[in-house]
């Protein structure tokens, strides 16, 4: 057997070694792989997401939290509509954030912070609330928690003004005390942690200029 026989058939041999050995370490694929996606602004390959959006699909931002075909997933793809930005899941997080501060406020009396985010009948009540506190002597001593459970439970949009409102029931977390003028505890615990449950709806109306939603309702 000649030498260039001989090289042949030893390359051959670690060829198929070779492939043996990658077959065990990596697996075996089958079926179509798609290339990696390659990024719109530099070109380069992205690493793949666990799943893509099809073309005509439903909305995960909207299924996620309400029913699909359901009229508030209607009206928040109406809301996608006039304002592309727009998204539930983000909206959700401020309102998380929202309402830590508006209860906070509320509970400490602090009202100046909160009022750009709350609608004027809301602000006049809170006044009236904070103020019979007042009258009587009474200071509240509250720390918040946490929100532990936050639902979307309706979707609306005003199809002539473009005004949106969505309704979130929240279910927070607390310790709250009541002080008497002397100090003394007369309701609640600083140390007992309650659950409160509020049903609140935020408006605003889409495509405008200012981007903050108000509380417009409250319906404990």
């Amino acid at each position: 057997m000649n030498s260039p026989l001989i090289q042949l058939l030893v390359l051959a041999g670690i060829a198929v070694f070779l492939i043996l050995r990658l077959k065990n370490v990596l697996g075996t694929r089958e079926g179509f792989e798609q290339p990696p996606a390659q990024s719109p602004v530099s070109g380069r390959s992205e690493p793949s997401r666990d799943f893509e959006v099809i073309e005509g699909g439903p909305d995960l931002d909207i299924t996620d939290h309400v029913e699909e075909d359901s009229p508030a997933a209607q009206a928040l793809a109406d809301m996608k509509r006039i304002e592309p930005s727009f998204s539930v899941t983000e909206f959700l997080g401020g309102a998380r954030g929202a309402y830590e501060m508006i209860v906070m406020g509320y509970e400490n009396g602090d009202l100046d912070a909160i009022q750009p985010f709350i609608a004027e009948d809301i602000y006049d009540s809170f006044v009236e609330g904070v103020a019979a506190r007042e009258d009587q002597g009474l200071t509240i001593e509250a720390n918040f928690i946490g929100v532990r459970e936050l639902k979307l439970v309706d979707a609306t949009l005003d199809p002539d003004t473009n005004e949106a409102e969505l309704t979130i029931r929240f279910t927070g977390e607390l310790t709250s005390a009541v002080r008497n003028a002397e100090g003394e505890i007369i309701e609640g615990s600083t140390s007992e942690v309650k659950r409160q449950k509020d049903t609140w709806s935020f408006a605003r109306v889409m495509g405008a200029d200012d981007p903050n939603w108000q509380l417009v309702s409250t319906d404990a």
